[in-house]
């Protein structure tokens, strides 16, 4: 768990540069890829879901 948590605070850290410095490559695309296969793992998947869910369910209401 705590390698995971590490995983993800460095590859979204990794993501934020690259976005911000307008490099947009396969190495951002892989990046982004990781990120989200490392947060996918953690404590933040249910949540991050469930807004996820709440949002596509909240968007024909508008």
């Amino acid at each position: 768990m705590v390698v995971t948590v590490s995983l993800v605070a460095l590859f979204g850290l990794a993501l934020f540069f690259l976005l911000r410095s307008n490099s947009l490559s396969y190495g951002s695309a892989f990046t982004a890829a990781g990120f989200g296969f490392f947060l996918a793992s953690t404590g933040a998947a249910g949540p991050i879901n469930q807004l996820t869910t709440a949002i596509v369910q909240a968007l024909p209401n508008l």
